[in-house]
């Protein structure tokens, strides 16, 4: 499908920081064995993404991780500061787990299905990232995915529309928007903090290029609601 893309102001454009990929380890310091591939490395040579990821990544669970809609997570580098001030220690890039560290993609401004110029791909808003205990694993620092969800920073996910190659260098701009869809803060709103609106909810369904995943969390949800 070509897509025809909508003016974008310039300002809204953003950069890439990092690609980073890792494979599968056993991550030291747990009562019991964890394996994940939190731990990931930036590359410095282009590399071929593909609809389901980065060539040189892979994920240790593929039920929670992964797959067309989770293709690439993503986190903007301006929300690093408050992290490294909380746990007083300064984080590199790739520092929980995401494949691309940029500048200019905040919560705030990214939409569900905002459509990304990247390299020769094109990438596709698919909803927000869900923290998950991985995060606490790594660095041994409990709080930090109820940090992640409680401030609605938690970055996002790209789903691949158009395959090619990506690389440090490559263009990243933002070619499609529609600002009547939901930014990341707003659905992490919704999933977290606002569970009970019942009209906030239809409104996230509503959207066509949400995740299956928060569809199908959504939907149990509202009929659980509707059906008391």
């Amino acid at each position: 499908m070509k897509l025809i893309p909508n003016p974008i102001p310039e300002e809204v454009n953003a950069a890439i920081l990092a690609i980073n990929v890792g494979q599968p380890q056993l991550l030291p310091g747990q009562k019991q064995e964890v394996w994940s591939s939190i731990v990931k490395q930036p590359v410095a040579v282009p590399v071929f993404l593909s609809f389901t990821g980065l060539t040189g990544d892979a994920q240790a669970d593929l039920v929670n991780h992964g797959g067309p809609d989770k293709a690439l997570c993503v986190y903007d580098y301006s929300r690093y500061e408050a992290i490294e001030q909380q746990m007083s220690r300064k984080l590199q890039w790739g520092a929980f787990g995401e494949n691309l560290t940029v500048a200019g993609c905040t919560e705030e401004t990214v939409r569900i299905g905002d459509v990304f110029e990247f390299g020769d791909a094109q990438v596709q808003v698919s909803q927000p990232r869900q923290p998950c205990f991985k995060l606490s694993a790594r660095y041994n620092y409990k709080a930090l995915p109820l940090y992640f969800q409680e401030s609605g920073h938690t970055g996002f996910y790209f789903r691949v529309l158009k395959e090619g190659e990506v690389g440090p260098a490559s263009r990243f701009r933002k070619i499609r928007t529609d600002d009547s869809s939901m930014t990341i803060l707003e659905a992490n709103r919704i999933m977290y903090q606002e569970k009970q609106n019942v009209e906030g909810m239809r409104a996230l369904l509503a959207l066509p290029a949400l995740a299956d995943s928060w569809r199908q969390t959504l939907l149990k949800r509202l009929n659980k609601l509707e059906s008391n």
